[in-house]
């Protein structure tokens, strides 16, 4: 690699964004040069702008403390210096995919953590272990937005990454029936402990628009590019329920499956640990090494033991066994801020980077 992609980070106050910080302090491939947020926050050093709000243990990175805070409404001085931006703000939907699609057609590539721009039909929403082929849709996405480099992809819920992969290796098996219940933590609402006293020793039994959100999201990573459009897949029927648990990190999931092929326990746990994606084959800096893990242990995986497993970015597995409406249920982990957020994001961003989407500018 010559030199390193020049990056800014757009929301980089927030929960998602200090994750993002902090993931990229020691990038091979990245550099982080501009920072923007609101404009409460533009002007400011960074440090100055999260002091009180720094949501970890580490300290700030040496690297970004002392930069300037922009104001990510003004797009013409966030893009002067990068090459792409990773942005997590925390906006209307309507003022995000106006914001993207501003960043976008300043010849910006866009990698976000948002939802706005998920349905889109011709905007990528990519797993890189699953779905790496739908940076294909790029092209068409260029066309309508007329621009030569600058486009959006996003990266789906954090809650569907602890299973989503899981059903993804058992695809040719036909999948055709899901339940899955997500028991998600507080940092996927941008909160600690200490910021929200009521969810101690609480579970709230909704979510809003993670239920929608976990039903239609692995239908669009499953789904096929026909006529500049990504068309979700048709199967398997999902139904959710997500709550909100006393956790700090990490959204477990205990999901039901029945399929159209039949295979036996040991059948589906190979695929599982055998099961690899193009980060792996392409030894992306933040792929992890194996993607699946699966527990023989009764009682894993378990969020605080499980949750950093590959450095937040593999997912566990566990608990595999028959049941009485259908024909399999097992239980998932994922890191909801690193895999489910500024870590799956920063690999799509590996791989765009790879395969050539994102130049430098």
């Amino acid at each position: 690699m010559p030199s390193k992609w020049k990056v800014g980070i757009v929301g980089a106050t927030g929960m998602v964004g200090q994750r993002f910080i902090s993931l990229l302090a020691d990038h091979p491939w990245f550099d982080v040069v501009t920072l923007a947020a609101s404009a409460g926050s533009a002007g400011k050093t960074y440090e100055e702008a999260v002091r009180g709000r720094w949501a970890f243990p580490w300290p700030i990175p040496e690297a970004v403390r002392s930069l300037t805070v922009l104001d990510a409404s003004d797009v013409a001085s966030v893009v002067a210096n990068v090459d792409f931006v990773f942005c997590a703000v925390n906006m209307p939907k309507a003022e995000i995919r106006a914001l993207e699609e501003a960043y976008a057609k300043a010849e910006t590539p866009v990698v976000s953590n948002n939802s706005a721009n998920r349905s889109t039909p011709d905007v990528p929403m990519i797993i890189p272990e699953l779905n790496p082929q739908h940076a294909e849709i790029i092209p068409f996405q260029r066309r309508r937005l007329g621009t030569r480099t600058g486009f959006i992809t996003v990266k789906p819920n954090c809650s569907i990454q602890s299973y989503v992969p899981a059903l993804t290796a058992l695809r040719h098996l036909g999948p055709n029936r899901v339940v899955v219940s997500t028991y998600q933590a507080i940092s996927g609402a941008g909160k600690t402990f200490e910021r929200w006293p009521e969810m101690v020793d609480n579970v709230i039994p909704y979510i809003g628009g993670e239920e929608e959100k976990s039903e239609q999201e692995p239908l669009k990573i499953w789904g096929r590019i026909e006529n500049g459009a990504i068309v979700p897949a048709s199967a398997p029927v999902i139904s959710a329920h997500c709550v909100r648990v006393a956790v700090a990190d990490g959204h477990l999931s205990t999901c039901w499956v029945s399929f159209d092929k039949k295979a036996s326990r040991e059948e589906i746990i190979d695929c599982w640990r055998t099961f690899e994606g193009l980060p792996q084959k392409l030894n992306l800096p933040s792929a992890p090494h194996p993607f699946l893990q699966y527990f023989d242990a009764e009682d894993r995986p378990q969020t605080r033991l499980d949750r950093d497993f590959e450095n937040g970015m593999g997912i566990s597995l566990g608990r595999l066994r028959g049941d009485s409406l259908f024909d399999w249920r097992f239980v998932g982990l994922s890191h909801n801020t690193v895999r489910g957020a500024a870590g799956g994001a920063v690999l799509i961003a590996e791989l765009l980077c790879q395969e050539g989407y994102i130049p430098r500018k």
